[in-house]
């Protein structure tokens, strides 16, 4: 005969159980609840009127959020479940089971101090000795957007469903003007049609003219790079001597291009092509990494779709990182990828006399090319929904990179 286990469900527990005898001691959930009660949540304890039921704690819920995110949680709806089926969320939550409006209200309300709590927690990292910056590595993915380029509108085909729109108003308005005497479909009102077209009518005009004010934006930066590229090639006529060789710098083009485009979903994300082939409505994410440590210590998303300009403003993250005195020293190497390399981005964190233009040497590209054979960069990530625009979408990737 087989010797089971008995199986009962039914006979209760003589004494309440403790929900600190539920995990092992050096599980993750433990951590995550030792790091945020040494974190300041002052300022968001203190944006609580005290009035009214009581509220869940911000440590509490940031716990939450925290251990969701670590461990690939991130639907609100998911988070509220997992504190009634998980053990770890279960010791997290106190066993209590914060519905999933108030994890969501709690995310966006605090979404700027959770930012701020990035620095805390490498400040604490650097005291118990996990932070060292010695070699650093920086690399993009992109993050698509909670919209498809499907619903993205180029100012010339806007033009044109207007100029369609305007002319099915007007021959509404001229069969409302006939009624009597017009063949009207069955079941067609005209007033609720003319009502429809006038929506999506200023829905049109309010996407040409974010265009435009687009267009007017890089008019101005582009107007300003030509200025200055005018005065750098006449400051090198008089230091030569000689006229200049080349063409001079076209000046830009005022106005809206034909092929200009808004998404009417998340105007905020744009077009940018994605591994593999083709086009997506996405972000663009920057990560920097304690090579160490694994730790992330500056991550940045941005609207442009190419990686080369962003080494430099990365650099000045990390920079004002040490300057605030919450990392362990400064870097003194970064790795990237070596399409993000160029001359104009090679040595962007040195000083003038110190930065080097020569092309990555042999080892630093077999390196890489090791380092993209081992792994894909952005696995897991690069499928990832954002809906909530462009400023929530930092802290949403920096989310993405618990390791």
């Amino acid at each position: 005969m087989s010797n089971f286990r008995t199986i009962d469900r039914e006979t209760g527990f003589l004494l309440p159980p403790s929900v600190d005898d539920w995990l092992p001691e050096r599980h993750l959930a433990r951590f995550v609840v030792e790091v945020i009660d040494g974190l300041d949540l002052s300022a968001m304890s203190r944006s609580y009127r005290g009035t009214g039921s009581a509220s869940y704690h911000p440590a509490l819920l940031l716990g939450i959020l925290v251990y969701g995110y670590a461990t690939g949680v991130f639907s609100s709806r998911k988070l509220e479940r997992a504190t009634y089926d998980s053990v770890a969320f279960r010791f997290i939550a106190a066993n209590d089971h914060p519905d999933h409006d108030t994890i969501a209200t709690f995310r966006r309300r605090f979404l700027k101090e959770i930012e701020g709590l990035f620095v805390q927690v490498l400040a604490l990292a650097r005291e118990i000795g996990m932070l060292k910056l010695g070699t650093v590595a920086l690399d993009g993915t992109k993050i698509h957007a909670n919209a498809s380029r499907h619903s993205a509108l180029s100012y010339e085909h806007a033009g044109k469903i207007e100029a369609q729109l305007k002319a099915e108003v007007a021959e509404l308005l001229a069969r409302a003007e006939a009624a009597d005497h017009a063949d009207v479909p069955d079941g067609m009102s005209i007033p609720d049609e003319l009502a429809r077209r006038e929506k999506r009518l200023a829905k049109l005009a309010q996407a040409r003219a974010k265009i435009e004010a687009r267009a007017k934006e890089r008019f101005e930066r582009e107007a300003a790079e030509h200025k200055a590229k005018l005065a750098a090639r006449e400051a090198k006529a008089k230091a030569t001597g000689s006229k200049p060789t080349g063409k001079p710098p076209q000046p830009p083009v005022e106005g809206a291009r034909p092929t200009d485009q808004i998404n009417l979903t998340d105007e905020a994300s744009r077009i940018m092509p994605v591994a593999g082939g083709g086009f997506e409505q996405c972000y663009n994410a920057q990560a920097v990494v304690a090579a160490d440590s694994l730790l992330v210590i500056a991550a940045q998303v941005v609207q442009s779709p190419n990686d080369k300009q962003q080494i430099e403003p990365m650099l000045e993250r990390i920079g004002t990182l040490d300057r605030s005195d919450d990392c362990a020293g400064p870097p003194v190497a970064l790795s990237a990828l070596v399409g993000a390399l160029c001359q104009s981005t090679v040595g962007a964190g040195e000083p003038d006399a110190a930065r080097s233009h020569e092309p990555p040497s042999a080892d630093a590209r077999r390196q890489e090319a090791l380092c993209l054979a081992q792994a894909d960069p952005g696995a897991g990530v690069r499928d990832h929904q954002i809906g909530d625009g462009l400023p929530p979408v930092p802290a949403a990737w920096a989310r993405k990179c618990p390791r």
